[in-house]
């Protein structure tokens, strides 16, 4: 039989005196809403990367394969459709490389092979235009994004508010449009109806009328308001290009953890010396900047949290030692080891960890379904890019803080609980 745990759970079991009373019912609260914060915030931060981030790769994806004159001038620059990878590049499953061995952030010197999260999801063409819309009562600057029939329409339906995809036909450019809800209520357009967008081609005024056939909001607000979908025929025949002539290639991962991994494999290993590979954080670094902030913030407050139930479990445990200072003298007398006394205490600080962790996993996985469910937290659309906060609630964080408050918490009990080996049998007895 484990006597400390034995005699831990009596104590526990048959209750505590008034003050300590409080301050155990003080110390499981701070410990129960630590561990509902840390589960909320890990939760809604990772929802919030995910949801942002998901956003940017619909329109441009992890990976863009150009001509390499594009860097240097942005102007699209015609690429031949008919490459060696396409459209066979997503039918690439997770890729094995070779790094060096890294202990504790110190190299080794060896060399381990290693393998990716996942592979290629899917690569299409693109060609883009920039043109100005004209109606009967406004005008609006617009990037005409053309797209083929290799367009995967399941990243963009989720935010398709009205109408339907692109219909294509084989004879002719579809003349069908999608612009975003921003656009059109600029515009004061809606589905169905039709407009004018005006280029300019080597000084000279070109014009084509399209319907709209569906209307998209992200909440990105830079996107929305400069990106329109239409065919990328469309777009060939203003720039002058042939039918198997494109801007370049957009290409999908499964994880966005190999994105360098494999914007270095595509640009060494599949591209011809012609053509450029760039990364998707290489071209809107800003925003990967300040997503990558946010796991700053993420360590802050599991920090302070945690230090919150730490602080409030050592006071907890003080207290009962000191309430237990006959017992202790008792068991003394008996010849107890002072190991085996602290052993009774930090179990029974052990069990009140773990009673404020069940609370706190209930509040914090509760809030975390009323959020998703009827977005409770509700957010400025203009400066978050998104209308509510979201949750992406994943099992392996929620138990890693589990775990770690635990671990962590008993750790720094330790040390208090040397107190026990400063009590003297005699004293405690005679106090009594």
């Amino acid at each position: 039989m484990n006597f400390p745990l034995f005699v831990a759970r009596r104590i526990a079991a048959r209750g505590e005196k008034n003050f300590s009373r409080v301050i155990i019912r003080i110390a499981t609260v701070a410990v129960a809403l630590s561990v509902a914060v840390m589960v909320s915030a890990t939760a809604l931060i990772a929802g919030f990367k995910y949801e942002i981030g998901r956003k940017i790769f619909e329109f441009w994806g992890h990976i863009h394969i150009t001509d390499t004159a594009y860097s240097l001038s942005f102007e699209p620059q015609p690429i031949d459709k008919k490459q060696d990878f396409y459209p066979s590049l997503d039918s690439v499953k997770a890729i094995e490389f070779t790094e060096p061995e890294t202990i504790l952030g110190f190299e080794t010197g060896r060399e381990v092979t290693r393998k990716a999260h996942g592979g290629i999801r899917h690569i299409q063409v693109y060609a883009h235009k920039p043109g100005i819309i004209r109606t009967k009562t406004a005008m609006e600057g617009i990037i005409l994004k053309g797209i083929g029939q290799d367009f995967d329409w399941e990243n963009l339906k989720p935010y398709l508010l009205e109408g339907r995809p692109i219909a294509w036909t084989d004879t002719a450019p579809s003349r069908d449009i999608i612009i975003s809800r921003q656009t059109a209520d600029r515009l004061q357009v809606g589905v169905g109806d039709k407009f004018i967008v005006n280029f300019v081609k080597e000084g000279e005024q070109l014009r084509r009328r399209f319907e709209i056939s569906g209307i998209y909001k992200t909440g990105l607000e830079d996107y929305d308001r400069k990106i329109a979908l239409c065919d990328i025929r469309v777009v060939q025949e203003l720039l002058g290009w042939g039918p198997d002539q494109v801007a370049g290639f957009e290409v999908w991962l499964d994880d966005l953890r190999d994105l360098n991994l494999y914007n270095e494999y595509i640009y060494t290993e599949v591209l011809p010396p012609d053509l450029l590979s760039v990364s998707i954080r290489e071209k809107f670094p800003a925003i990967f900047e300040w997503l990558d902030l946010q796991d700053y913030n993420e360590i802050v407050i599991l920090g302070l949290m945690l230090a919150v139930a730490i602080v409030n479990m050592i006071t907890a445990l003080l207290v009962l030692v000191l309430e237990r200072t006959t017992m202790i003298g008792v068991l003394k007398s008996l010849g107890e080891r002072n190991g085996r006394i602290r052993q009774i205490f930090l179990y029974h600080a052990g069990l009140i960890t773990l009673r404020g962790m069940f609370w706190g996993n209930v509040i914090g996985l509760g809030f975390c379904f009323l959020q998703d469910k009827f977005h409770l937290i509700t957010l400025n659309e203009t400066d978050y890019y998104l209308s509510y906060a979201p949750v992406r609630l994943e099992w392996w964080p929620v138990l890693a803080i589990n775990a770690g408050t635990l671990f962590i918490t008993l750790l720094f009990l330790i040390l208090p609980s040397m107190l026990v080996s400063k009590i003297a049998p005699v004293k405690a007895i005679q106090f009594k």
